[in-house]
């Protein structure tokens, strides 16, 4: 039997999901006047992001039910709409542009959104699954009537197994319903009603790709996750299903079509593959292994195949003198990234098509960086499968919710961490863990960051220690720039404007600079809607910010030789009225000498090597 890789199969997918019936283009357009990106062209109402929204867990069968729904937004205590305002494409947030509506929803509302489906005759016998990429806030379905369950938590994927509800023959009714405050104890992010300088407009709704799939109505996986010990050169894999007992899995490791390693256990432990001399990854060698998961009952009877891949890769520190280092792959290797807010023009948390959500990442790739802080925002599976592929370093935040503690930043154990309440910490670890399991299985992820500066930090030692015990396969930075507690993996300050002399070390973690830079340069024609932008010191061209930045990478260098292990420049493009970005926030004007900065950068990225 041939055998197709995750990567072509993922681009044939796109074809091979069922249409789905859309309203007429006729119907919608996007809306307001602000500036957009050059995607924003080409996105279609009757086919928005068609892409396949897993590619760690694929399925050769599959419908896209992303393009134009009915929506209405009423008074948080009003029963379901009679009628609908109008039409909304879907997943673009209701705030967004490319959602053709532009309006905001508020806590004293709700968003309703309602649509038709049918259920292709080659499925029948099969159990229906709905799936959502997420959702911004508490969404509730309902099919045909039908509660099939409600999901709390804006970044995380979810599905209902909505068989039992289905017709037997023509069009299902699917209703959404969607409350978010945008306040509380919900992580949110930059998101807030008021938005200005470093915080942006509120996003509600559905904001990923919805879509149905088949499974085996006996058994199906759930999802496929794996660990790699380069140092025994092994694989433990690790695979969800929704029966365990008696329940076997067969993996198949593939190194371009041929098969490497198998192994086959039982679903509720770990298999392992042994693999003489692994490919290893990193980001000047990004490889990838296809895997192939075969779920087995009694042993033999075969229940299902998908398709999935993985990277052997390790993540740890080494004290180099004084001060414990970064290394990758038992290597010595500095991280070096932008802030990455993942905010859109045209559609705010929602990238216009995929060629612009890989655009960013190249873009960093290009500029000599090998990371990427996604800075309190967490994105759709697609995006970490392409800083997989690209072969992009990737610091992870937890979005930040509640309120904020008193922060001092200047001194070890300052400040005070938030007293939330039970509901609070709760909904944090809930939230947390379904960003972890989502992120896991992605090589390219390699740290994790349950808080900003003090932005809702609490109970900062056991939230650490949480998380160290969740995935220990990974670094944690317990609170970027926050208030230093003795726990987790790493050091880290913020300095803005400049890189300046280290005020603060610590002998036991891995320091780094957090967050630095935010030169600013406003351009004209590539604004929010504002004359002029802000950031935390100015430039007046492209020539001026080009210096200033090589200017703070010089005085990086330094600091490198001293004892930091990793920096976050602020920021990759522009957001709303923020202009300290590296390009400009319809990403349509680079702001820097590329062949300068990238000559910067990696020099930095040297300064650790031995």
């Amino acid at each position: 039997m041939k055998t197709v890789s995750l990567r072509g199969l993922a681009a044939a997918l796109v074809f091979a999901a069922v249409a789905t019936p859309a309203a007429p283009a006729a119907d919608w357009k996007p809306a307001g006047d602000r500036i957009k990106t050059v995607w924003a062209e080409k996105v279609s109402p009757t086919n928005p992001l068609p892409e396949y929204p897993r590619p760690l867990l694929v399925r050769d069968q599959w419908q896209n039910l992303n393009g134009l729904w009915d929506y209405a937004i009423t008074p948080q205590a009003a029963a379901a709409p009679a009628a609908f305002d109008g039409k909304i494409l879907v997943p673009f947030p209701v705030e967004s542009s490319l959602s053709g509506v532009q309006k905001g929803v508020g806590a004293g509302s709700r968003l309703w959104y309602n649509r038709e489906f049918t259920v292709p005759a080659a499925w029948a016998g099969k159990k229906i699954l709905l799936n959502f990429g997420a959702v911004d806030w508490e969404a509730r379905v309902e099919v045909n009537g039908n509660h099939v369950g409600t999901h709390t938590g804006g970044y995380t994927p979810f599905s209902f197994d909505i068989t039992p509800h289905l017709k037997k023959d023509g069009a299902n009714k699917l209703v959404v319903r969607v409350y978010d405050s945008t306040g509380g104890f919900q992580p949110r992010g930059k998101q807030v009603p008021n938005p200005g300088n470093i915080w942006y407009t509120p996003v509600t709704g559905i904001w990923q790709t919805v879509w149905l799939e088949p499974v085996p109505v006996e058994n199906h996986i759930g999802g496929v996750r794996t660990e790699s010990d380069i140092d025994n050169n092994t694989l433990a894999v690790f695979v969800d299903a929704a029966k365990t007992e008696n329940t076997d899995a067969e993996v198949r490791l593939l190194d371009k079509g041929q098969v490497v390693a198998t192994a086959k256990g039982a679903v509720s432990g770990k298999i392992t593959l042994n693999v003489a001399n692994p490919k290893l990854w990193s980001p000047d060698s990004p490889f990838l292994y296809d895997l192939e998961v075969t779920l087995l009952s009694g042993g033999t009877t075969k229940t299902e195949t998908v398709k999935s891949y993985t990277a052997f890769r390790k993540i740890s520190m080494k004290r180099d003198g004084s001060f414990p280092r970064f290394q990758l792959n038992n290597k010595y290797l500095f991280h070096f990234g932008p802030l990455d807010q993942g905010w859109w023009p045209d559609g705010l948390y929602t990238a216009p098509t995929d060629e612009a959500l890989l655009f960013d990442i190249k873009k960093t790739k290009e500029w000599g960086f090998n990371m990427i802080r996604k800075h309190v925002k967490v994105e759709p599976a697609r995006w970490y499968y392409h800083c997989d592929k690209e072969g992009m370093l990737v610091w992870q935040d937890m979005p930040n919710g509640d309120g904020g503690g008193s922060w001092d930043p200047k001194r070890k154990g300052g400040g005070r961490d938030v007293n939330r309440n039970a509901a609070s910490k709760a909904n944090f670890y809930k939230e947390w863990k379904e960003i972890i399991d989502l992120c896991r299985p992605h090589p390219s992820v390699v740290v994790w960051v349950p808080f900003n500066e003090s932005w809702g930090q609490f109970d900062t030692q056991q939230v650490s220690a949480w998380t160290k015990k969740y995935d220990p396969s990974r670094l944690v930075n317990a609170a970027s720039g926050g208030n230093y507690r003795d726990c987790g993996d790493i050091f880290d300050l913020h300095d803005y404007p400049f890189p300046r002399i280290i005020r603060l070390r610590d002998k036991k973690a891995v320091n780094v600079l957090g967050e630095y830079g935010g030169i600013g340069l406003s351009i004209q024609g590539h604004l929010w809607g504002q004359k002029s932008g802000w950031g935390y010191i100015g430039s007046e061209d492209k020539a001026g910010l080009t210096k200033r930045y090589v200017g703070f990478a010089r005085q990086l260098e330094q600091h490198v030789r001293d004892c930091f292990s990793a920096a976050v420049y602020t920021q990759t493009t522009d957001v709303e009225s923020e202009v300290n970005g590296l390009m400009t926030y319809d990403r349509k004007v680079i702001k820097i000498d590329e062949a300068k900065v990238r000559t910067a950068n990696q020099a930095v990225i040297k300064a650790m090597e031995k």
